[in-house]
Protein backbone atom coordinates (compact mmCIF):
# COMPACT_ATOMS: atom_id res chain seq x y z
CA UNK A 1 0.00 0.00 0.00
CA UNK A 2 1.22 3.54 0.00
CA UNK A 3 0.36 7.14 0.56
CA UNK A 4 1.78 10.09 -1.22
CA UNK A 5 3.48 11.69 1.21
CA UNK A 6 6.64 9.87 1.12
CA UNK A 7 9.58 10.29 -0.50
CA UNK A 8 10.99 7.20 -2.64
CA UNK A 9 13.10 4.62 -0.81
CA UNK A 10 15.56 2.19 -1.56
CA UNK A 11 14.57 -1.74 0.30
CA UNK A 12 15.23 -5.21 -0.58
CA UNK A 13 13.28 -8.03 1.08
CA UNK A 14 15.13 -8.98 4.04
CA UNK A 15 14.00 -13.00 3.84
CA UNK A 16 12.28 -15.53 2.07
CA UNK A 17 13.78 -13.74 -1.15
CA UNK A 18 12.71 -17.34 -3.11
CA UNK A 19 9.47 -17.95 -1.86
CA UNK A 20 8.53 -14.57 -2.15
CA UNK A 21 9.80 -14.82 -5.87
CA UNK A 22 7.50 -17.60 -6.02
CA UNK A 23 4.65 -15.63 -4.96
CA UNK A 24 5.24 -12.53 -7.02
CA UNK A 25 5.45 -15.11 -10.09
CA UNK A 26 1.88 -16.30 -9.30
CA UNK A 27 0.24 -13.43 -8.03
CA UNK A 28 0.55 -11.06 -11.19
CA UNK A 29 1.28 -12.52 -14.61
CA UNK A 30 -1.83 -14.18 -13.58
CA UNK A 31 -4.11 -11.74 -11.99
CA UNK A 32 -6.29 -11.15 -15.22
CA UNK A 33 -6.46 -14.41 -16.35
CA UNK A 34 -10.21 -15.66 -16.36
CA UNK A 35 -11.21 -18.54 -14.24
CA UNK A 36 -15.02 -17.82 -14.47
CA UNK A 37 -15.87 -19.84 -17.34
CA UNK A 38 -18.65 -22.63 -16.13
CA UNK A 39 -18.79 -25.93 -18.10
CA UNK A 40 -20.28 -25.88 -21.52
CA UNK A 41 -21.05 -29.21 -22.00
CA UNK A 42 -22.73 -31.79 -19.29
CA UNK A 43 -25.55 -32.05 -17.17
CA UNK A 44 -26.95 -29.00 -15.73
CA UNK A 45 -26.40 -29.83 -12.07
CA UNK A 46 -22.53 -30.80 -12.79
CA UNK A 47 -20.25 -28.42 -10.43
CA UNK A 48 -19.35 -25.40 -12.30
CA UNK A 49 -15.82 -23.53 -12.77
CA UNK A 50 -15.68 -20.54 -10.38
CA UNK A 51 -13.14 -17.96 -9.63
CA UNK A 52 -12.63 -18.19 -5.73
CA UNK A 53 -14.05 -14.77 -5.01
CA UNK A 54 -17.74 -15.63 -6.76
CA UNK A 55 -17.16 -19.25 -4.87
CA UNK A 56 -17.07 -17.66 -1.60
CA UNK A 57 -19.92 -15.42 -1.94
CA UNK A 58 -22.55 -18.41 -3.43
CA UNK A 59 -21.14 -20.24 -0.33
CA UNK A 60 -22.68 -17.17 1.90
CA UNK A 61 -25.91 -17.10 -0.50
CA UNK A 62 -26.11 -21.64 -0.41
CA UNK A 63 -25.32 -21.33 3.89
CA UNK A 64 -28.78 -19.22 4.22
CA UNK A 65 -30.44 -21.78 1.45
CA UNK A 66 -29.42 -24.94 3.28
CA UNK A 67 -30.19 -23.91 6.71
CA UNK A 68 -29.17 -26.36 9.45
CA UNK A 69 -28.20 -28.69 6.96
CA UNK A 70 -24.89 -26.34 5.82
CA UNK A 71 -22.39 -28.23 7.17
CA UNK A 72 -19.30 -25.49 5.67
CA UNK A 73 -18.25 -25.34 2.36
CA UNK A 74 -14.10 -24.84 0.70
CA UNK A 75 -12.77 -23.85 -2.49
CA UNK A 76 -10.84 -26.74 -4.38
CA UNK A 77 -8.55 -25.11 -6.12
CA UNK A 78 -7.30 -27.65 -8.55
CA UNK A 79 -10.60 -27.83 -9.86
CA UNK A 80 -11.70 -24.57 -9.28
CA UNK A 81 -15.22 -25.66 -7.78
CA UNK A 82 -16.99 -24.73 -4.49
CA UNK A 83 -17.47 -27.50 -2.28
CA UNK A 84 -20.36 -27.74 0.50
CA UNK A 85 -20.76 -29.85 2.63
CA UNK A 86 -24.23 -31.36 4.31
CA UNK A 87 -26.16 -32.97 6.53
CA UNK A 88 -28.21 -35.46 5.31
CA UNK A 89 -32.09 -35.31 5.60
CA UNK A 90 -35.27 -34.62 4.37
CA UNK A 91 -35.27 -31.83 2.61
CA UNK A 92 -33.25 -32.84 -0.76
CA UNK A 93 -35.05 -30.05 -2.45
CA UNK A 94 -32.63 -27.03 -1.17
CA UNK A 95 -29.63 -29.53 -1.85
CA UNK A 96 -30.61 -30.25 -5.71
CA UNK A 97 -31.14 -26.47 -5.66
CA UNK A 98 -27.65 -25.73 -4.45
CA UNK A 99 -26.83 -27.95 -6.77
CA UNK A 100 -28.30 -26.21 -9.50
CA UNK A 101 -26.23 -22.85 -8.37
CA UNK A 102 -22.96 -25.11 -9.00
CA UNK A 103 -21.82 -26.07 -5.92
CA UNK A 104 -20.63 -29.86 -5.84
CA UNK A 105 -22.28 -31.24 -2.65
CA UNK A 106 -20.67 -34.03 -0.57
CA UNK A 107 -22.94 -35.62 2.89
CA UNK A 108 -20.74 -35.27 6.35
CA UNK A 109 -21.25 -36.84 9.85
CA UNK A 110 -20.58 -33.42 11.84
CA UNK A 111 -22.98 -30.00 11.95
CA UNK A 112 -21.67 -27.25 12.19
CA UNK A 113 -23.50 -26.74 15.65
CA UNK A 114 -21.57 -30.12 16.96
CA UNK A 115 -18.51 -28.77 16.04
CA UNK A 116 -19.40 -25.19 17.04
CA UNK A 117 -20.03 -27.48 20.83
CA UNK A 118 -16.96 -29.32 20.34
CA UNK A 119 -14.57 -25.93 19.97
CA UNK A 120 -16.67 -24.84 23.38
CA UNK A 121 -15.42 -27.75 25.39
CA UNK A 122 -11.89 -26.94 24.16
CA UNK A 123 -12.29 -23.29 25.18
CA UNK A 124 -13.54 -24.76 28.55
CA UNK A 125 -11.62 -27.55 29.10
CA UNK A 126 -8.33 -26.77 26.84
CA UNK A 127 -7.60 -23.09 26.60
CA UNK A 128 -3.64 -23.68 27.46
CA UNK A 129 -0.87 -21.67 25.65
CA UNK A 130 0.50 -22.64 22.70
CA UNK A 131 -2.84 -24.68 21.35
CA UNK A 132 -5.26 -23.45 18.58
CA UNK A 133 -8.46 -24.86 16.98
CA UNK A 134 -10.64 -24.24 14.15
CA UNK A 135 -12.79 -26.13 11.82
CA UNK A 136 -11.65 -27.78 8.83
CA UNK A 137 -14.57 -28.60 6.19
CA UNK A 138 -11.87 -30.39 3.83
CA UNK A 139 -11.96 -33.29 6.78
CA UNK A 140 -15.60 -32.19 8.26
CA UNK A 141 -13.60 -32.00 12.20
CA UNK A 142 -12.06 -29.87 14.18
CA UNK A 143 -8.23 -29.61 13.85
CA UNK A 144 -6.42 -28.61 16.79
CA UNK A 145 -3.01 -27.68 16.65
CA UNK A 146 -0.05 -27.78 19.95
CA UNK A 147 3.22 -25.94 19.14
CA UNK A 148 6.13 -27.10 20.98
CA UNK A 149 5.45 -25.68 24.49
CA UNK A 150 2.42 -28.30 24.82
CA UNK A 151 4.69 -31.15 26.47
CA UNK A 152 3.87 -33.28 30.08
CA UNK A 153 0.56 -32.77 31.65
CA UNK A 154 -0.27 -29.96 29.08
CA UNK A 155 -0.38 -32.30 26.41
CA UNK A 156 -2.30 -35.37 28.26
CA UNK A 157 -5.23 -32.82 29.26
CA UNK A 158 -5.29 -31.30 25.56
CA UNK A 159 -5.66 -34.70 24.43
CA UNK A 160 -7.90 -36.18 26.94
CA UNK A 161 -10.11 -32.93 26.38
CA UNK A 162 -9.78 -33.87 22.26
CA UNK A 163 -11.04 -37.40 23.63
CA UNK A 164 -13.91 -36.60 25.14
CA UNK A 165 -15.67 -35.39 22.26
CA UNK A 166 -15.88 -38.38 20.97
CA UNK A 167 -14.71 -40.48 17.66
CA UNK A 168 -14.40 -38.45 14.36
CA UNK A 169 -14.63 -35.02 15.57
CA UNK A 170 -11.38 -33.99 16.15
CA UNK A 171 -7.69 -34.50 15.28
CA UNK A 172 -4.54 -33.04 16.72
CA UNK A 173 -1.49 -31.86 15.43
CA UNK A 174 1.89 -31.04 16.77
CA UNK A 175 3.41 -28.04 15.54
CA UNK A 176 7.68 -27.69 15.68
CA UNK A 177 7.27 -24.00 16.35
CA UNK A 178 5.60 -21.61 19.14
CA UNK A 179 2.61 -19.76 18.98
CA UNK A 180 3.55 -15.72 19.18
CA UNK A 181 2.73 -12.95 17.66
CA UNK A 182 4.78 -11.53 15.12
CA UNK A 183 6.04 -8.32 16.41
CA UNK A 184 9.68 -7.52 16.93
CA UNK A 185 11.89 -5.29 18.94
CA UNK A 186 14.43 -3.45 16.79
CA UNK A 187 15.27 -2.18 13.32
CA UNK A 188 11.80 -1.48 11.47
CA UNK A 189 8.34 0.18 12.18
CA UNK A 190 8.59 1.84 14.54
CA UNK A 191 6.53 2.74 18.33
CA UNK A 192 8.13 2.57 21.61
CA UNK A 193 10.57 -0.12 20.20
CA UNK A 194 8.84 -2.30 18.50
CA UNK A 195 8.36 -3.19 14.60
CA UNK A 196 5.30 -4.42 12.91
CA UNK A 197 2.90 -4.22 9.41
CA UNK A 198 -0.25 -1.80 8.24
CA UNK A 199 -2.43 -4.11 6.55
CA UNK A 200 -4.55 -1.81 4.49
CA UNK A 201 -5.85 2.11 4.53
CA UNK A 202 -8.98 2.97 5.35
CA UNK A 203 -11.73 6.38 6.09
CA UNK A 204 -12.37 6.36 9.67
CA UNK A 205 -15.88 6.92 10.55
CA UNK A 206 -15.14 10.83 10.94
CA UNK A 207 -13.91 10.63 7.32
CA UNK A 208 -10.56 10.94 8.35
CA UNK A 209 -7.78 8.78 6.64
CA UNK A 210 -6.18 5.91 8.71
CA UNK A 211 -5.20 2.04 8.23
CA UNK A 212 -5.27 -1.24 9.95
CA UNK A 213 -2.62 -3.19 11.72
CA UNK A 214 -2.89 -5.61 14.28
CA UNK A 215 -4.22 -4.90 17.82
CA UNK A 216 -0.94 -6.48 19.58
CA UNK A 217 0.80 -3.53 17.61
CA UNK A 218 -1.82 -1.02 18.66
CA UNK A 219 -1.28 -2.20 22.20
CA UNK A 220 2.13 -2.05 21.69
CA UNK A 221 2.52 1.62 21.17
CA UNK A 222 0.22 4.20 20.62
CA UNK A 223 2.35 6.15 18.20
CA UNK A 224 3.95 5.20 15.21
CA UNK A 225 6.55 6.15 12.85
CA UNK A 226 7.80 5.63 9.15
CA UNK A 227 11.44 5.63 10.16
CA UNK A 228 13.57 4.23 13.22
CA UNK A 229 13.21 6.99 15.98
CA UNK A 230 11.37 9.51 13.15
CA UNK A 231 8.62 11.93 14.39
CA UNK A 232 5.27 9.83 14.73
CA UNK A 233 3.24 10.11 11.88
CA UNK A 234 0.07 8.03 12.47
CA UNK A 235 -2.05 7.64 15.98
CA UNK A 236 -4.23 4.42 17.86
CA UNK A 237 -7.51 5.18 17.82
CA UNK A 238 -8.85 1.78 18.80
CA UNK A 239 -7.23 -1.14 19.57
CA UNK A 240 -8.87 -4.84 20.15
CA UNK A 241 -5.85 -7.84 21.25
CA UNK A 242 -6.30 -10.09 22.86
CA UNK A 243 -10.02 -11.16 22.89
CA UNK A 244 -12.50 -10.56 20.12
CA UNK A 245 -9.73 -10.51 17.79
CA UNK A 246 -6.46 -8.71 16.83
CA UNK A 247 -6.88 -5.56 14.92
CA UNK A 248 -6.06 -1.84 15.58
CA UNK A 249 -7.28 1.09 13.79
CA UNK A 250 -4.46 3.99 13.33
CA UNK A 251 -5.08 7.48 12.00
CA UNK A 252 -2.95 9.52 10.18
CA UNK A 253 -1.76 12.82 11.71
CA UNK A 254 -2.19 14.73 9.30
CA UNK A 255 -5.45 14.86 7.76
CA UNK A 256 -4.35 15.75 4.07
CA UNK A 257 -2.94 12.22 3.82
CA UNK A 258 -3.37 10.58 0.39
CA UNK A 259 -4.05 6.71 1.54
CA UNK A 260 -4.88 4.66 -1.58
CA UNK A 261 -6.54 1.18 -1.26
CA UNK A 262 -3.52 -0.55 -3.26
CA UNK A 263 -0.63 -3.13 -1.91
CA UNK A 264 2.96 -2.73 -2.96
CA UNK A 265 4.32 -6.30 -3.69
CA UNK A 266 7.82 -4.84 -4.75
CA UNK A 267 9.69 -3.73 -7.16
CA UNK A 268 7.10 -0.66 -8.06
CA UNK A 269 4.34 -2.81 -8.67
CA UNK A 270 1.01 -2.99 -6.59
CA UNK A 271 -1.93 -4.77 -6.56
CA UNK A 272 -4.98 -2.22 -6.28
CA UNK A 273 -7.79 -3.63 -3.45
CA UNK A 274 -11.29 -3.63 -4.16
CA UNK A 275 -13.03 -4.02 -1.32
CA UNK A 276 -13.12 -6.46 1.46
CA UNK A 277 -13.87 -10.33 1.73
CA UNK A 278 -14.40 -13.22 3.48
CA UNK A 279 -12.17 -15.66 3.30
CA UNK A 280 -12.90 -19.70 2.39
CA UNK A 281 -11.21 -22.88 3.33
CA UNK A 282 -8.98 -23.67 -0.10
CA UNK A 283 -8.39 -20.10 -0.87
CA UNK A 284 -5.22 -19.25 -2.52
CA UNK A 285 -3.95 -16.00 -0.94
CA UNK A 286 -0.79 -13.79 -0.29
CA UNK A 287 0.41 -11.82 2.28
CA UNK A 288 2.68 -9.02 2.43
CA UNK A 289 5.24 -7.90 5.39
CA UNK A 290 8.18 -5.65 6.13
CA UNK A 291 10.34 -8.64 7.39
CA UNK A 292 9.85 -11.52 4.41
CA UNK A 293 7.80 -9.54 1.84
CA UNK A 294 4.95 -11.72 -0.65
CA UNK A 295 4.95 -14.86 0.39
CA UNK A 296 1.88 -17.16 -0.96
CA UNK A 297 -0.32 -20.42 0.42
CA UNK A 298 -3.99 -21.51 1.14
CA UNK A 299 -6.46 -20.61 4.16
CA UNK A 300 -6.97 -24.02 6.12
CA UNK A 301 -9.57 -22.17 8.58
CA UNK A 302 -11.78 -19.80 9.68
CA UNK A 303 -12.78 -18.58 13.15
CA UNK A 304 -9.85 -19.93 14.47
CA UNK A 305 -8.88 -19.47 18.50
CA UNK A 306 -5.48 -19.16 19.41
CA UNK A 307 -4.12 -19.18 22.76
CA UNK A 308 -0.97 -17.05 22.84
CA UNK A 309 1.11 -16.38 25.77
CA UNK A 310 -0.38 -12.81 26.04
CA UNK A 311 -4.13 -14.52 26.35
CA UNK A 312 -6.86 -16.26 23.79
CA UNK A 313 -7.41 -14.71 20.82
CA UNK A 314 -10.69 -16.35 18.62
CA UNK A 315 -12.22 -15.18 15.24
CA UNK A 316 -9.23 -16.01 12.87
CA UNK A 317 -8.46 -17.00 9.72
CA UNK A 318 -6.06 -19.84 9.95
CA UNK A 319 -3.59 -20.54 6.94
CA UNK A 320 -0.03 -21.98 6.04
CA UNK A 321 1.06 -18.81 4.45
CA UNK A 322 4.79 -18.32 6.05
CA UNK A 323 5.76 -15.05 8.50
CA UNK A 324 8.13 -14.24 10.50
CA UNK A 325 8.49 -11.36 13.67
CA UNK A 326 7.92 -7.84 12.14
CA UNK A 327 5.08 -9.08 9.33
CA UNK A 328 2.41 -8.83 12.21
CA UNK A 329 -0.59 -6.74 10.93
CA UNK A 330 0.56 -7.04 7.47
CA UNK A 331 -1.99 -7.58 4.59
CA UNK A 332 -3.51 -10.52 3.39
CA UNK A 333 -5.01 -10.56 0.05
CA UNK A 334 -6.12 -12.59 -3.06
CA UNK A 335 -4.71 -12.01 -6.54
CA UNK A 336 -7.92 -9.79 -7.64
CA UNK A 337 -7.68 -7.68 -5.30
CA UNK A 338 -9.90 -8.49 -2.47
CA UNK A 339 -8.94 -7.70 1.17
CA UNK A 340 -8.72 -10.79 3.64
CA UNK A 341 -7.08 -10.38 6.37
CA UNK A 342 -4.26 -9.03 9.08
CA UNK A 343 -1.26 -10.82 10.31
CA UNK A 344 -1.78 -11.91 13.44
CA UNK A 345 0.66 -14.48 14.45
CA UNK A 346 1.83 -18.27 14.28
CA UNK A 347 4.80 -20.63 14.22
CA UNK A 348 7.46 -21.88 12.55
CA UNK A 349 9.49 -18.74 9.63
CA UNK A 350 9.77 -18.65 5.51
CA UNK A 351 12.40 -21.34 5.73
CA UNK A 352 11.10 -24.26 7.23
CA UNK A 353 7.25 -23.32 7.00
CA UNK A 354 3.91 -23.16 10.06
CA UNK A 355 0.79 -22.32 10.81
CA UNK A 356 -0.15 -18.64 10.55
CA UNK A 357 -3.49 -16.64 11.66
CA UNK A 358 -4.96 -13.57 10.45
CA UNK A 359 -7.66 -11.29 11.73
CA UNK A 360 -10.02 -10.86 8.91
CA UNK A 361 -10.50 -7.70 7.97
CA UNK A 362 -14.57 -7.77 7.32
CA UNK A 363 -14.54 -7.84 10.94
CA UNK A 364 -11.79 -5.88 11.99
CA UNK A 365 -13.97 -2.59 9.24
CA UNK A 366 -17.01 -3.39 10.97
CA UNK A 367 -15.32 -3.44 14.92
CA UNK A 368 -14.05 0.39 14.44
CA UNK A 369 -16.67 1.68 12.00
CA UNK A 370 -14.00 2.18 8.95
CA UNK A 371 -14.22 1.76 5.39
CA UNK A 372 -11.53 0.05 2.88
CA UNK A 373 -9.68 2.38 0.90
CA UNK A 374 -9.96 6.38 0.50
CA UNK A 375 -13.84 6.14 1.12
CA UNK A 376 -14.48 4.36 -2.62
CA UNK A 377 -14.35 0.58 -1.95
CA UNK A 378 -16.46 -1.40 0.68
CA UNK A 379 -15.77 -1.55 4.27
CA UNK A 380 -17.81 -3.48 7.13
CA UNK A 381 -18.05 -6.80 5.45
CA UNK A 382 -20.17 -4.51 2.26
CA UNK A 383 -19.57 -6.20 -1.04
CA UNK A 384 -18.80 -3.79 -3.60
CA UNK A 385 -18.77 -4.52 -7.68
CA UNK A 386 -19.43 -8.56 -7.33
CA UNK A 387 -23.72 -7.89 -7.43
CA UNK A 388 -25.77 -7.28 -4.49
CA UNK A 389 -26.56 -9.76 -1.89
CA UNK A 390 -28.61 -12.83 -3.29
CA UNK A 391 -32.30 -13.09 -2.42
CA UNK A 392 -35.04 -14.29 -4.24
CA UNK A 393 -34.04 -13.36 -7.85
CA UNK A 394 -31.72 -10.68 -6.81
CA UNK A 395 -27.71 -10.23 -8.33
CA UNK A 396 -25.88 -12.47 -6.26
CA UNK A 397 -22.65 -11.40 -8.28
CA UNK A 398 -21.13 -15.05 -8.45
CA UNK A 399 -22.86 -16.25 -11.86
CA UNK A 400 -24.79 -19.36 -10.64
CA UNK A 401 -28.18 -20.06 -9.98
CA UNK A 402 -29.54 -19.80 -5.91
CA UNK A 403 -32.78 -21.49 -5.59
CA UNK A 404 -33.67 -21.98 -9.15
CA UNK A 405 -33.15 -18.58 -10.26
CA UNK A 406 -30.71 -16.24 -12.03
CA UNK A 407 -27.84 -14.90 -9.37
CA UNK A 408 -25.80 -12.80 -11.22
CA UNK A 409 -23.83 -12.11 -14.38
CA UNK A 410 -20.80 -13.52 -12.50
CA UNK A 411 -18.83 -10.40 -13.01
CA UNK A 412 -15.26 -9.02 -12.18
CA UNK A 413 -15.43 -8.70 -8.49
CA UNK A 414 -14.39 -4.88 -7.69
CA UNK A 415 -14.01 -3.94 -11.53
CA UNK A 416 -10.38 -4.21 -10.32
CA UNK A 417 -7.50 -5.30 -12.43
CA UNK A 418 -5.10 -7.11 -10.07
CA UNK A 419 -1.74 -5.57 -10.43
CA UNK A 420 0.85 -5.43 -13.77
CA UNK A 421 2.51 -8.13 -14.46
CA UNK A 422 6.35 -8.47 -13.55
CA UNK A 423 7.15 -11.39 -15.14
CA UNK A 424 10.05 -14.17 -12.98
CA UNK A 425 11.70 -10.77 -11.92
CA UNK A 426 13.32 -11.90 -8.75
CA UNK A 427 11.75 -10.41 -5.82
CA UNK A 428 14.05 -11.31 -3.88
CA UNK A 429 16.40 -8.86 -5.24
CA UNK A 430 14.31 -6.34 -6.67
CA UNK A 431 13.72 -2.94 -3.80
CA UNK A 432 10.63 -3.36 -2.58
CA UNK A 433 8.92 0.29 -1.86
CA UNK A 434 10.82 1.22 -4.74
CA UNK A 435 7.76 3.70 -5.55
CA UNK A 436 5.94 5.65 -2.26
CA UNK A 437 5.15 2.55 -0.87
CA UNK A 438 3.29 2.72 2.68
CA UNK A 439 3.08 5.07 5.36
CA UNK A 440 6.27 5.91 4.73
CA UNK A 441 8.03 2.72 4.51
CA UNK A 442 9.95 0.52 2.54
CA UNK A 443 9.52 -3.02 2.57
CA UNK A 444 11.95 -4.80 5.07
CA UNK A 445 12.76 -1.55 6.75
CA UNK A 446 9.19 -0.10 7.62
CA UNK A 447 6.35 0.98 6.95
CA UNK A 448 2.93 1.78 7.46
CA UNK A 449 0.76 2.11 4.74
CA UNK A 450 3.09 -0.43 2.58
CA UNK A 451 1.98 -3.97 3.89
CA UNK A 452 4.62 -5.08 5.73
Amino acid sequence: MSHKRIPKRKAAIAAGGVVALGAAAILLPNANASQDGSSSNGAAAAPKTLKASDASDLASQLQELLGDAFAGSYYDTDQQQLVVNVISGDNNNVIVQAKKAGAKIREVDNSLTELAAGAATLKADATIPGTSWAVDPRTNKILVTADSTVTGAKWDQLESTVDTLGSGMATIKKSAGTFKTFLSGGDAIFGGGARCSAGFNVTAGDGSPAFLTAGHCGVAAAQWSDAQDGQPIATVDQATFPGDGDFALVKYDDPATVAPSEVNVGDGQTVQISQAADAEVGLQVFRMGSTTGLNDGQVLGLDATVNYPEGTVTGLIQTNVCAEPGDSGGSLFTQDGLAIGLTSGGSGDCTVGGETFFQPVTTALTAVGATLGAGDAAGGGQEAGAGDEAGAGDEAGAGQEVGGEEAGAGQEVGGQEAGQEVGGQDAGGQDVGGEEAGAGADNGDSGLTETH
